[in-house]
């Protein structure tokens, strides 16, 4: 059993010593935690080494992240940093990232792999571009709810996404990202909520079974998806005849056409006496 010192959020200056089990009790003391509404007032070196590497990759014309100060090293400064929304009694791990609607722009945050036991991200609503990282599922191997939703990432969904075998909540709609969809995301047995709408995807979409309930409007607004709930994909084979049938077409009609051609140009076509006296500097028709 350890005793560590907390800092109580809403009252700056109070401190108090709360007893913390590591191994027994580790959920009473995260009951203990949301009652009492405090932030534990240290972090582990990889956490703020995490903080510190989001701060530095993005650029925030706003400063709202000026609250992110890790020259303050008093009990309770990590606290004061907007979107860090709660820690974690045992051990004080990062939980949850929650920085919508900032405009921050930038690419994907790859330092977000130093919060090792992150649940929560929310970077929704900002400026952030470019394609998500290939190692995804490692980045964030423990995320629960992850809403990436109305910014401008592109390039295709990370194969690596399905590995994320606790998520809940999938939220990637109003962005800039094509290609297929990864079929392996329908095995993601906890996902209840999932939307890529606003999006220039194709293909077969996931197979979710019966699982979750995902509609249509999740799938809103990408012309190239098929399958279940939107309308059917069509067959290799059907695809095969239908370009086949183009090219069939395009030969029956140049070979009806070729006929009447000749049949209209043969007799306007000068004789080869004619050509002769032309050639001579004489023009007879």
């Amino acid at each position: 059993m350890e005793v560590w010192t907390v800092a109580v959020q809403s009252v700056p200056h109070l401190r108090f010593q709360v007893p913390f089990g590591r191994r027994s009790g580790a959920k009473q003391d995260r009951e203990l935690q949301r009652k009492l509404g405090f932030c534990v007032s240290f972090g582990f070196e990889s956490d703020i080494s995490c903080l510190k590497s989001i701060k530095a990759s993005l650029e925030d014309p706003s400063g709202y992240l000026s609250s992110w100060d890790f020259s303050n090293h008093t009990e309770g400064f990590i606290c004061k940093f907007l979107g860090i929304e709660r820690w974690h009694a045992n051990e004080s791990e990062v939980l949850n990232i929650k920085l919508s609607d900032l405009g921050l722009k930038g690419h994907f945050p790859r330092g977000l792999a130093n919060c090792s036991y992150l649940t929560g991200l929310d970077l929704s609503g900002n400026k952030l571009s470019g394609p998500l990282p290939e190692d995804f599922g490692r980045i964030l191997a423990f995320i629960t709810t992850l809403d990436l939703s109305s910014n401008s990432f592109s390039g295709k969904i990370p194969r690596s996404l399905p590995n994320f075998s606790y998520l809940n909540v999938l939220k990637l709609e109003n962005n800039e990202f094509s290609g297929e969809i990864p079929a392996q995301l329908g095995q993601l047995k906890r996902l209840k909520t999932f939307s890529v709408a606003n999006n220039l995807l194709s293909g077969q979409v996931p197979n979710f079974g019966s699982h979750t309930a995902i509609t249509a409007e999740s799938y809103a607004n990408n012309a190239g998806l098929c399958g279940k709930p939107l309308k059917r994909c069509q067959s290799t084979l059907v695809k095969a005849l239908e370009s086949n049938s183009v090219v069939i077409a395009a030969a029956a009609g140049f070979g009806i056409a070729f006929p009447f051609s000749v049949c209209f140009f043969l007799p306007r076509a000068p004789s080869v006496d004619r050509l002769r006296v032309f050639y001579r500097g004489f023009k007879l028709w």
